[in-house]
């Protein structure tokens, strides 16, 4: 969760394929605009540079990652593991109120890692000399260009640049659609289905996320059950054992939460201060169990394992964001910690999108932020200085990160005695950061299509809310003409007509408040005709938004982008994970949960039905 700042864009140039020397300079151009092959029977490189500097969440002199212990555990039911990884089944199906008797079906946590898309050297026709893309990568510059010959491609240059076979179209679709998720919620409930899709650039990736159902019985026998739907994505920073654990309770602790709530309540129907404040509690006795309880745990226990066991979570970072949707009311409850973002798509009069942040950023940068935290710590003139907490941490509100939590003795303290992260300077009062989220409430209408873009702030570095409710609404479009199992539903939708981006402007937008991309300045992306650089043909919208993110009809820039091996990458673009919900009633009540596999990766949704989560849900009480 590193930012990375490029400072220039230089123009396109030729040299030897060794050389990599400039032979003219000019203005900025976007990110690795095309260039001519090359014809010569000589390898020769046309690329574009693009000059840069890594700027990293936390800037003190510990690594990004926790310490090499933090990957050692003893034996538990279910450890903490990569999102990166395919687990068994992604959705999850939970049945009964705590007060009914609940029970908590985890889906498999048996894990494969899903192997890199290789590369291969295009085939000529006998005779011909192949000409093959190639990315070179240096310590601040990108270029692109083509190699020419049938000989190997050198892994490093004259300079020290790495070289790499750049992925062709299919092989960049295919890397993009590795991690897609999509399901049908065929309850009858107001949410009709929803798709995930993640890229990594850390590796192991570094984001997580979660999606469960709460079915609970009303007490009136002949009433309908109620759905609690859960999404979450969680991003995490300086390592992924804090995100894997929000996938793995954060859920069960919010939803727990509030059952005690409806449970204590007349008619089971509670206020809206106390389900925020349930919810606020369940994140924050989640973070006391990662943060404080571990350290019992580990001083008790007196042992290196445990201490890699449970301080892994406490000394790595996440940020968190929750949507719980209550089926009966039709509220949608969305709970931030941080800078990952949920925005709604709502139809107008006109037939065009509005986007409505649902969330605030939460850093160091956000006026309101830096003045809580300032009334909190009273005359500590760095507690917020180059917009981070204490100079080092962005997020203002975050899971973990208990360098910023702990006292400055217990620190030194878990560091002498077993590890840990070294103690900043600036700390002295602690805690600087809280996992307690803001709430916000909004009233869903499913019977006009409404739908919710939740991601982490890879996403909203490079797109804004408009262009991504415009993506969304243009991918409907072309849904509506298609023969897909969904084209009824988005026909019903696209009812504005074709347009470049059917999004319109919302006054809620002016002050939302949210950080602006910093990659379309630094990719020259700012005022491109959107017809001109955005793509449709993802049969998954969040894949859709992830290939438009990374330079949409910019072919050479997806690649480019998708080419970039880790940590490389991370001077280019952050982990990417995202989720679409659509709202409405369409489709078979059937009470299942169905995988849309024109829109899932294979060996997901092979797993899916391999663990059995597809079929319908029955009370347990």
């Amino acid at each position: 969760m590193r930012r990375a700042a490029v400072k220039a864009l230089r123009t396109s140039y030729q040299c030897t394929f060794r050389g990599l020397r400039a032979s003219r300079r000019g203005s900025s151009l976007p990110l690795l605009q095309s260039s001519k092959a090359a014809t010569s029977g000589s390898p020769t490189a046309h690329y574009n540079p693009l000059l840069g500097t890594v700027t990293a969440r936390y800037l003190s002199s510990t690594g990004a990652r926790g310490s090499s212990g933090t990957h050692h555990s003893s034996a538990r039911p279910e450890p903490l593991r990569s999102s990166m990884y395919v687990r068994g089944a992604f959705v999850t199906l939970l049945s009964g109120l705590v007060a009914y008797g609940a029970w908590y079906n985890s889906g498999d946590s048996n894990n494969e890692s899903p192997r890199a898309p290789t590369t291969s050297v295009a085939t000529a026709p006998t005779g011909a000399v192949p000409t093959r893309s190639v990315l070179v990568i240096g310590a601040d510059e990108l270029h692109t260009g083509t190699f020419v010959g049938d000989g190997p491609i050198s892994k490093t240059t004259s300079d020290n640049e790495r070289v790499v076979e750049m992925l062709s179209p299919e092989q960049a679709t295919q890397r993009l659609r590795q991690l897609e998720q999509s399901v049908f919620v065929n309850r009858g409930q107001g949410v009709y289905r929803y798709d995930v899709s993640q890229l990594p650039s850390n590796d192991p990736i570094e984001d997580d996320h979660a999606e469960k159902i709460v079915e609970v019985p009303n007490k009136a026998q002949s009433s309908d059950p109620t759905d609690w739907m859960f999404w979450g994505v969680f991003d995490g920073h300086s390592g992924w054992t804090t995100s894997a654990k929000l996938r793995q309770a954060l859920i069960s602790f919010v939803a727990r939460e509030l059952n005690d709530t409806y449970k204590s309540s007349p008619d089971l129907i509670p206020s809206a201060a106390a389900v925020e404040s349930a919810i606020k509690t369940g994140f924050t006795r989640l973070d006391d169990e990662i943060v404080n309880q571990s350290v019992q745990r580990v001083l008790k226990s007196n042992n290196r394992l445990v201490a890699a066991e449970h301080l892994a979570p406490a000394l790595s970072g996440s940020c968190a964001l929750l949507s719980f949707y209550d089926s009966k009311s039709k509220l949608l409850r969305v709970a931030c910690t941080g800078d990952s973002r949920a925005v709604l798509g709502r139809r107008s009069d006109s037939g065009k999108w509005t986007a409505h942040a649902l969330s605030t950023d939460q850093t160091g940068s956000n006026p309101d932020e830096a003045a809580r935290l300032r009334k909190l710590h009273p005359g500590e003139e760095h507690v917020v200085r180059h917009g981070r907490v204490l100079g080092g941490l962005e997020p203002t509100r975050a899971f973990g990160d208990a360098s910023y939590k702990w006292s400055r003795e217990l620190s030194e303290k878990l560091r002498e005695k077993f590890f840990g992260r070294s103690v900043s300077p600036l700390l002295k009062t602690p805690p600087y950061v809280t996992a307690e989220p803001v709430v916000t409430t909004t009233k869903i209408e499913p019977e006009k299509g409404d739908f919710v873009v939740m991601a982490t702030d890879g996403l909203w570095e490079m797109l804004t809310n408009e262009e991504v409710v415009g993506l969304v609404g243009k991918w409907i479009e072309s849904q509506a003409g298609s023969s897909s199992k969904s084209s009824g539903y988005f026909s019903f939708l696209q009812k504005g007509g074709k347009t470049a981006l059917p999004v319109e402007s919302s006054e809620s937008e002016k002050n939302s408040g949210n950080k602006t991309p910093i990659r379309q300045r630094q990719w020259g992306a700012t005022g491109t005709d959107p017809m001109e650089r955005f793509v449709v043909q993802d049969k998954n919208v969040a894949t859709h938004l992830v290939r438009n993110a990374l330079g949409g009809k910019n072919q050479e820039q997806v690649s480019a982008l998708l080419t970039l091996p880790s940590p490389f990458s991370r001077r280019y673009r952050d982990d990417l994970t995202v989720q679409v919900i659509f709202f409405g009633y369409d489709g078979p009540k059937t009470g299942e949960i169905v995988v849309n596999k024109e829109a899932t990766a294979a060996a997901l949704a092979a797993a899916a039905a391999d663990g059995n989560k597809t079929g319908p849900v029955k009370p347990k009480l």
